[in-house]
């Protein structure tokens, strides 16, 4: 018994510290970025990414518990059976109650895991009656950023490391526009590719979805708080994959508003790239 209470006071010790690690994890994360020495997920930035991360430490106090319970079994049979104190070994082969439960609690363990992961995944593909449409283009090597309803379209180039202010901005992952939406809104993205695979992905806002060409796939995400939130392709594309990048940012939506009058203005001024059609002549 004196050894079991050791093996209850180290789990709470433990669970304690896991404690720690994970509020310690959240605290490096809430930059929208991946931290130096991260432990655990990006702080969630996404009202899809709040209830994945719920379910998340749901999973991991679940699977400590059972843990927990496994070791402690396992130290109270070797202690309890153990040859010193049992010289002649029962012949007990079948223990009717044992196998019923060691059945039915693993099942009630699956299905209280299943009930709220089909909810969770339910909800992230609930993409109808957005309040915003973006339509996403991924090229080698950069995006394109279309707001349909607003009839802006702009590319997104990732940064040179010459051009990055080391005090605001991070290498690889800032670019010269980065996709501007509104907090509180449930924005459609329609994801595509002009040429080979990509991947749109932003782990905060737990967003991933395919660019294929000649498809369109379709996701949604409602942000939750303002700032900067980085992601990147993670679908090897070419020589140049580690070059796009995706930064988003989330302003409240009165200065959405702003931004957006301003980028008709900006984008609309931006000179058009020359297309020579094949076989054209000048002479």
């Amino acid at each position: 018994m004196t050894l079991l209470r050791d093996v209850g006071a180290m789990a709470a010790r433990l669970s304690g510290l896991a404690l720690v690690i994970c509020l310690a994890a959240v605290g490096l994360a809430e930059a929208g970025q991946p931290q130096p020495w991260q432990l655990g997920t990006q702080a969630p930035s996404t009202v899809v990414a709040e209830d994945v991360m719920v379910f998340h430490d749901f999973l991991l106090w679940l699977i400590f518990a059972i843990a927990i319970f496994v070791l402690a079994l396992m130290v109270y049979a070797c202690i309890r059976f153990r040859a010193s104190r049992n010289p002649n070994p029962t012949r007990t082969t079948h223990n009717t109650v044992i196998e019923i439960l060691w059945t039915a609690v693993p099942v009630l363990i699956l299905v209280a895991i299943a009930v709220p992961s089909f909810r969770v995944l339910y909800y992230a593909e609930k993409t109808e009656n957005p309040d915003m449409t973006i339509k996403i283009t991924a090229n080698q090597w950069y995006w394109t950023y279309e707001y349909t309803d607003e009839d802006l379209v702009f590319d997104s180039y990732m940064l040179e490391e010459e051009d990055i202010d080391p005090a605001t901005q991070t290498y690889l992952l800032d670019v010269d526009n980065p996709l501007v939406v509104p907090t509180g809104k449930k924005i459609q993205l329609l994801v595509t590719s002009n040429d080979v695979m990509h991947s749109f992905f932003l782990p905060s806002a737990v967003v991933q979805t395919y660019a294929i060409a000649g498809r369109v796939n379709e996701g949604w995400m409602s942000l939750t708080r303002e700032g900067m939130i980085y992601g990147q392709c993670n679908q090897v594309c070419g020589i140049n994959h580690s070059a796009m990048p995706i930064a988003v940012q989330a302003m409240a939506a009165e200065a959405y508003e702003t931004w957006l009058e301003d980028a008709k203005v900006r984008f609309a001024a931006a000179p058009a790239p020359i297309r020579i059609a094949a076989g054209t002549s000048y002479e």
